[in-house]
């Protein structure tokens, strides 16, 4: 039996599933992030590590010496030491395309909510104030039609997104660091993407080049009354200058599925500005992109174990 670390929370369904799995040779350990004493008990035994989001640090890589992969779940691996990895001779494989839909569905989700305000219009109802709001609110509401949503980034999730914007009646248009000629967009120059959108939505891995992308000059470049959508990692933004931004009004809303500091404090300012909708790192999270996360994991294990080149290696 090959022992697999799946170093996530687990629902029931996804328990079972697991569980099944063991007709494929595989011994998973459901270890939650956060539960130490139990990363430290079964990290000796590990051959596989299924990785979330929880980083993947040399200490961790030290208390594994059988450990053969890395297996992200998911895209981005900048929450994984990819030099300890490479210095000890472990495979590091994500799976890109596995959860782009969820994340694409999630991002519109966003937009619509953070434009129509809908977070906050469903507290003040159920507090009973639904029908004794602000006389300014319809020049805060909005729709997505008509509206230029910039697209930073032109992988899986925006070639999912730009033609669903363009059938609700918005204009899709795009920068990326290499223009794509088959991109379902325009191109723009990323200052004039930042000065004439209505929206703007990230969708680019956190890189050493991309790390503060959004920084406050840039976000002081953005069309005065847009919003900002980041379904990405939370290190592409410039958080204070944001958190100023939305404070004197020169952008309308945020909606944030990832943030610089994860978990998000529960006394972080972003959570006490009205205008901003918060997820908690969520939007890959469906149980569609868990069988198809799944589906190339445990493949992954089948051609580890045959000694197969593997599937979308990194390291």
């Amino acid at each position: 039996m090959q022992r697999v670390l799946f170093h996530h929370q687990a629902s029931p369904g996804l328990r079972a599933r697991l569980a099944a799995l063991a007709e494929r040779g595989l011994e998973i350990a459901i270890v939650p992030a956060g539960d130490r004493a139990g990363l430290e008990a079964r990290l000796p035994v590990t051959e596989v590590l299924w990785h979330v989001l929880e980083p993947v640090t040399s200490a961790m890589l030290e208390a594994a010496p059988r450990l053969r992969l890395v297996q992200k779940i998911g895209v981005g691996v900048n929450t994984i030491d990819l030099e300890a990895c490479r210095a000890r001779g472990i495979a590091v494989c994500n799976m890109p395309g596995t959860n782009s839909r969820a994340v694409a569905e999630l991002t519109l989700a966003l937009m619509l909510t953070v434009l129509r305000r809908i977070a906050w219009l469903d507290r003040e109802t159920r507090a009973g104030r639904g029908w004794e709001l602000p006389g300014d609110l319809p020049d805060r509401l909005g729709e997505l039609g008509g509206r230029r949503v910039g697209l930073v980034g032109m992988g899986a999730v925006p070639r999912l997104l730009a033609p669903v914007l363009a059938a609700l009646g918005a204009e899709p248009v795009y920068w990326s660091r290499r223009e794509k000629p088959d991109a379902p967009a325009r191109f723009l120059p990323f200052d004039e993407l930042l000065a004439t959108s209505d929206v703007v939505s990230l969708h680019l891995p956190l890189t050493a080049e991309t790390a503060g992308i959004l920084s406050g000059e840039r976000i002081a470049r953005m069309k005065r009354g847009a919003i900002l959508i980041n379904t990405a990692r939370g290190g592409l933004v410039d958080e204070p200058a944001l958190l100023l931004a939305l404070a004197d009004g020169h952008l309308a809303g945020a909606g944030l599925d990832v943030f610089e500091r994860e978990p998000l404090p529960a006394d972080h300012p972003l959570l006490t500005r009205p205008e901003v909708v918060v997820t908690p790192h969520l939007a890959w999270l469906t149980p569609e992109t868990l069988d198809r996360s799944l589906a190339v994991a445990v493949e992954n294990c089948r051609r580890l174990a045959a000694g197969e080149p593997l599937l979308n290696r990194v390291v």
